[in-house]
């Protein structure tokens, strides 16, 4: 058995589906029921296969997953404690959050939820805000740094919570915007991997989220009506490129739906021949073998452009 055989139980979602309204009748909450459960198998299905096909979660591991209070790490964790509760291996969950300090940051909101789960936590609180605000001038995005303190941090205490995994609640399409980021600011062909080693050599980060359309996330923290924490530290900045980017693909997708599913899948299917880094191919050392190569220039490349590889 693996990830994605995880069938989810024919159940009502939870009552919070069907608080429509004192008004909405029986047939109004059975569509929202039923719209609520094909949601979470989706949600399910498509983190179950990132954890496959990268290979993600092994039995014995110990995941740290970074709640930050936001939609989408309250998914990530949210999603991960049904799997763990039917995956075939037994593998461990720490929820943690960073407590930067932030005015008007909640702090009781995070300990509360965390405790009505049940689920082993810990808040880590380091004024962070107070050392981005210090240093970065007034109008200047705060990305880079906050997110050099935050990786630190969760380094050490990754380490001290004895967790040879680190969860990040990215999505498939922040790993479009990071890729264009890099490409339009950047120079480079570079996108938000799903799965990598840590910078310090010492932890795998994995990114289940990966397949996972934003508009789903969006549509589940409404339905399980997580208690979001509002950030204004990092990606409510007006200025951020990041922001303009990810309107531009939101553009993109009411103008040409299937248009973020063909380059999701571009990034699946990488051909290093039919680009420019001498590093990845040896153009300088090509010669005409007189063997055919499938591999070869073609006249006209009829290739047929292949579905969306990410899970319905």
């Amino acid at each position: 058995m693996t990830f994605p055989d995880i069938e989810l139980p024919e159940r009502a979602a939870s009552h919070d589906a069907a608080e429509g309204g004192a008004t909405a009748g029986p047939a109004a909450r059975t569509r929202d029921e039923r719209e609520a459960l094909k949601l979470e198998k989706r949600l399910c299905r498509q983190v179950g296969q990132a954890i496959v096909d990268f290979n993600m979660i092994e039995a014995g591991d110990r995941v740290m997953v970074c709640l930050s209070g936001g939609k989408d790490s309250y998914g990530l964790l949210d999603v991960l404690m049904k799997l763990q509760a039917r995956a075939p291996i037994r593998f461990e969950l720490v929820a943690v959050n960073l407590d930067q300090k932030q005015p008007g940051f909640p702090a009781e909101v995070l300990p509360h939820y965390l405790q009505t789960l049940g689920i082993e936590h810990h808040i880590e609180t380091q004024d962070t805000y107070s050392i981005v605000r210090a240093k970065v001038p007034e109008g200047k995005t705060t990305c880079s740094l906050c997110s050099r303190l935050r990786r630190g941090i969760l380094y050490r205490v990754a380490r001290e919570l004895r967790c040879n995994k680190i969860a990040l609640g990215h999505h498939r399409d922040d790993m479009l915007q990071t890729f264009f980021l890099n490409m339009f600011f950047g120079g480079k062909l570079k996108g938000m991997p799903p799965k990598l080693a840590s910078d310090n050599g010492e932890f795998i980060v994995i990114r289940p989220l990966a397949y996972v359309d934003e508009r789903d996330l969006v549509a589940w923290a409404e339905h399980r009506r997580f208690p979001i924490i509002p950030c204004n530290l990092c990606g409510s900045q007006d200025n951020l490129q990041r922001q303009q980017v990810g309107e531009m693909l939101r553009q993109w997708q009411r103008q040409h739906p299937g248009r973020i599913e063909s380059m999701f899948t571009a990034l699946q299917n990488v051909v290093p021949s039919h680009l420019m880094d001498a590093r990845l191919h040896d153009f300088r050392h090509l010669q005409a073998s007189g063997v055919f190569d499938e591999m070869g220039d073609k006249a006209f490349d009829e290739e047929p452009i292949a579905p969306p590889s990410v899970p319905n």
